[in-house]
């Protein structure tokens, strides 16, 4: 088959593959297109205009690839492999030997500028300004907030194109200047260096986060997880647009820093979100001189591990006892460590497990003097050793307290898998299509197994019990708990010599599942994450309870680090979390009166916040403490396992006394929970809507009662939740928690308005949503990362939900693809009042079509369009549609590239419509022609209360001369 027959074929996956997947593998693609002339530059414009769908531009690209030659859709074939490789090998860029084709040259090279300059661009456009090499408004104009560093860099090539020779060989100089950037290491450190390479590759060549079953390669099953900016970030929420998702090597630019005095990132993620695995392959490529060459040296830590160090500790020692040794010049490698702070790198991985809280008084300044283990980490992060080293962080967010805050420079968020990562997961875990195919349908049509997946541990899971999954008909887990429970069979049936899946594996490996349960608990009521030999006897684990595969060797990245014994750790946290929730549930050691002390805890100003609890263990009463996070996650399990299905699987396989008084109590204790955030809800204010904060401790009890699958539990528990607008925002809210929020308010009796602003939600988490959609009034969805997939499939429900009115969906990622559902929505339903769009990805093109539902309703409000790109056509077609409107009260455009041709439109609807009282026109170009207008416009229109334009291309004299034209101008 040729190669243009097999695109013609796939023509259908191509689209859906790269037109749901990211803007930067597809832009990588036309890199690589351009560069080895399958595309003339023409092509290329056609198919990379800003603001069109990517669906529609993947297309226009097939119709453009399947008319060339055979030679030119094989090469079409092998760029797609090129882009879709997230890291590769750069070679130096040399220049041309004919300097007059430097600008070709450029082209030629694209895909490997691109690569190497991205992370640079502030210091590009620096030093192509100060050589006069482009001009600032050049700059500017590329380097808005809406592009990725990606992208500046792409259309910064676009321009050097119609620049001279020169200014290409002032950017390949600089080029080269980078990769003289870390200098070579002397002589006395080459040899360290490379041990240090060695040692770290081979810790990180195998994924060793949740995997002791098998070994994976890292290179081969490494996916990107979504990265985000903290919402403390100084820089604009435009500037960390979903649309342009960060990759792992932004994590070290200068974007979005908070504190330029600080050196210390941090990496926040929920449990089992990748944060381990993002460090890992940080390191991994370093080692293998694939990224990061501006580091001499990197030295990695895991704090679950630092906290075994008894014994006092120097920056020295900590370096090179607990991470690499040198074998020879020791003293001068350590002085050109101290001399070269900015060429190291030093990471702490799970400061969340580091038992230590955070202290600002202990100041330790000495790199070679003995002290703590906790004194130096904390030293090391406040910048008193090391000042100028780059430290990162990764920890669960909780466990970062605001004192701490103080010394961070950049704050990210790791959000899990996109949809295309899932699906990127599975296809590297599967090689056989057939299988690929088979789990990525069964996986997308369980809407909530989609959400469970977006967390790679979950994820990992159903790849790993693929076979139960499909081949032998088991039912797809709906919770998180099914997930666990469904590992555990696959880890049992693994080592049972019975080949067929049989849920009393259960009941036959009861001892077992008892151990290392008891063994999960003792560690989380002492804070402890990795067992000596003679804890895991004291707990009676066995070597056949070890041989499951649940607990694995603890492993460190030290050569020389010496513990007295072997020591064992949990998979991973959660399945810690899960052996002790099994062992709460199974065991009649705990009693029912005790388990409302995992639901209740103690607030104490610790960095770790504990709960006091009493477990009743071979008769004694003991007094514990777990860590807040860990118990949640303990509790969630619990929930789940008295669900109605695994309480009878539970139930038949072991048959605990204690199980129906446990039940009992767990409802109680969940009712109770939500009934004391309820009179928590202060009175509404006199001319005000009551309204309900919710705090992530609600959400959370909220997850418990879905894990427990109880629909009596649900309506009873939201029956005297009375208000009229529940807010949600900044919990953390992602598709597995829309799906619990989904299950508990589709209860409630009355319309309510819900706001989950500055979330995580995304398509999928739409999706978990709209069974509880129904009952809302006004949706506030800002900064959530949705796209139009995700909101087109909301509005083809949305007309069918009488009470709903309002919608807000400033900074996701919108484009005119969703359109056509926004004016169909205002076509059919005539009481809606609200569509707030703000900094989305809508031209004229999605202008057009939204006046023709705009012109149509008879009900419609406020229209919100802060931050789109609409024009002067979008703006004549919004003001067209407007012109009789009865209904319109506030209209924002402010910031959408309307120029004096809007503005005269406008004018003239001005001029007609009697019901508008505000137009936000500020950040635009009217200049003084357009402005004029409207300010005549306005003397025929005395309903009108005021207009906004400030930044609009007016001189001061200009501006004092319309204000005193009309009062109701605002500059």
């Amino acid at each position: 088959m040729s190669a243009q027959q097999l695109i013609s074929i796939q023509r259908s996956q191509l689209v859906a593959t790269l037109g749901g997947g990211s803007v930067e593998t597809f832009e990588r693609l036309l890199d690589y297109l351009l560069s080895w002339d399958v595309l003339t530059w023409e092509e290329y414009e056609n198919v990379s205009v800003v603001g069109h769908p990517l669906s529609k531009l993947v297309r226009d690209l097939l119709d453009i690839i399947c008319c060339k030659c055979e030679e030119n859709c094989s090469l079409f074939n092998d760029a797609l492999t090129e882009a879709e490789k997230v890291h590769v090998e750069l070679s130096p860029l040399k220049a041309p030997e004919d300097l007059s084709q430097l600008t070709q040259h450029l082209q030629k090279q694209r895909p490997q500028i691109v690569r190497i300059i991205h992370n640079y661009v502030d210091s590009v456009f620096q030093h192509l300004l100060e050589h006069d090499c482009i001009s600032k408004y050049e700059a500017e104009a590329i380097r808005l907030p809406i592009f990725s560093t990606s992208q500046q860099a792409r259309r910064l090539l676009d321009l050097l194109r119609v620049k001279n020779n020169e200014t290409a060989q002032c950017l390949i100089h600089f080029i080269n200047s980078l990769e003289k950037e870390a200098a070579p290491v002397p002589d006395f450190c080459a040899d360290y260096q490379k041990k240090l390479k060695c040692t770290i590759s081979a810790q990180t060549q195998f994924l060793s986060t949740y995997d002791g079953a098998e070994n994976v390669c890292l290179e081969d099953i490494y996916i990107d997880s979504v990265l985000e900016l903290s919402v403390n970030s100084n820089t604009s929420t435009s500037m960390q647009s979903s649309q342009n998702p960060m990759g792992f090597h932004d994590i070290l630019n200068s974007q979005g820093i908070i504190n330029k005095n600080a050196d210390t990132i941090l990496v926040l993620g929920d449990a089992g979100s990748g944060k381990s695995t993002l460090l890992q392959q940080i390191h991994n490529l370093w080692a293998e001189g694939k990224a990061f060459h501006s580091f001499a040296f990197i030295f990695p830590f895991s704090c679950r591990r630092l906290r075994c160090i008894g014994k006092e500790v120097s920056l020295k020692t900590l370096l090179f006892e607990h991470c690499c040794w040198p074998d020879n010049n020791q003293e001068d490698i350590f002085k050109f460590i101290l001399d070269n702070p900015r060429q190291v790198l030093i990471t702490f991985d799970g400061f969340d497990e580091f038992k230590f809280n955070f202290s600002e008084d202990e100041k330790h300044c000495s790199p070679t003097n003995l002290t703590s283990v906790k004194s130096v980490v904390f030293n090391l992060l406040q910048g008193n050793l090391m000042k100028d080293c780059i430290k990162i962080l990764t920890s669960r967010p909780n466990a970062i307290t605001t004192n701490m805050r103080n010394y961070i420079q950049k704050e990210v968020n790791l959000k899990g898998f996109s949809v295309e990562g899932i699906e990127m997961f599975m296809k590297k875990r599967h090689n056989d299509p057939k299988t690929f195919r088979e789990i990525i349908s069964l996986v997308k049509a369980n809407s909530s197994l989609l959400s469970l997946c977006h967390i790679p541990v979950f994820c990992w899971i159903v790849s790993r019990c693929h076979k139960e999954l499909i081949l032998n008909g088991c039912s797809s887990p709906q919770t998180m708990t099914d997930m666990y429970i469904l590992a555990l069979q696959h880890f049992l049936q693994r080592m049972s010599l019975k080949k067929k899946f049989a849920e009393n594996i259960l009941k036959k490996r009861f001892n077992s599942i008892r151990h290392l349960g008891k063994l999960a608990l003792h560690g989380l009521c002492h804070g402890l994450y990795v067992f000596s030999d003679q804890q895991i006897v004291d707990s009676e684990v066995n070597e056949d309870d070890i041989s499951l595969g649940f607990l694995v060797l603890s492993k460190n990245f030290s050569m020389g680090i010496s513990l007295p014994t072997q020591h064992y750790e949990f998979l991973h946290i959660t399945f810690q979390c899960f052996f002790a929730a099994l062992y709460v549930a199974m065991t009649d050691h705990v009693a029912a009166s005790s388990l409302h002390k995992f639901f209740y805890w103690t607030k104490k100003p610790t960095r770790h916040p504990v709960v006091q609890f009493c477990v009743f263990l071979k008769n004694e009463l003991l007094l514990k403490k777990i860590e807040k996070q860990n118990l949640q996650i303990t509790a969630s399990f619990i929930s789940g396992l008295f669900s109605e299905r695994l309480y009878k699987l539970l139930n038949d396989s072991w048959k605990p006394t204690k199980l129906p008084a446990k039940l009992v109590a767990i409802k109680k204790c969940l009712t109770k929970g939500l009934k004391k955030h309820f009179k928590s809800i202060p009175p509404a204010v006199e001319g005000e809507k009551k309204s309900m904060h919710a705090m992530p401790e609600f959400v959370w009890l909220l997850k418990c009662i879905y894990e427990m699958q109880d629909c009596s539990l649900a309506k009873k528990s939201v029956e005297r939740l009375e208000v009229d607008h529940l807010k949600v925002t900044y919990c953390g809210v992602g598709p597995i928690e829309c799906t619990a929020l989904a299950f508990v308010l589709k209860h409630l009796k009355s319309t309510i308005g819900i706001q989950l602003d500055h979330n995580s939600i995304g398509d999928a988490g739409i999706e978990q949503l709209i069974p509880c959609l129904h009952i809302c009034k006004s949706l506030y969805l800002r900064d959530n990362n949705i796209s139009d997939k995700g909101i087109c499939r909301l509005l083809e429900q949305a007309v069918y939900w009488e009470n709903f009115q309002k919608i807000a969906l400033f900074n996701n990622k919108l484009t005119d693809e969703c359109a056509e559902s926004f004016a169909n929505l205002l076509q059919q339903k005539q009481n809606f009042l609200s569509i707030r769009l703000g900094n989305n990805y809508i031209t004229h093109v999605g202008a057009k079509i939204l006046a023709q539902g705009i012109k149509e309703s008879k009900s419609l409000q406020f229209l919100g369009l802060w931050g789109n790109r609409v024009g002067d056509l979008g703006a004549q077609a919004i003001a067209e549609a407007l012109q009789d409107s009865k209904s319109i009260i506030w209209v924002s455009m402010v910031g959408n590239d309307i120029g004096s041709a809007g503005a005269y439109a406008l004018a003239a609807m001005l001029e007609k419509n009697t019901s508008l009282n505000e137009l936000w026109l500020s950040n635009n170009h009217l200049g003084e022609m357009g402005v004029a207008a409207i300010a005549e416009a306005l003397q025929h229109n005395s309903t009108f209360s005021s207009m906004w334009l400030k930044e609009n291309n007016l001189t001061p004299e200009e501006v004092e001369k319309f204000r005193k034209m009309d009062h109701r101008l605002v500059f």
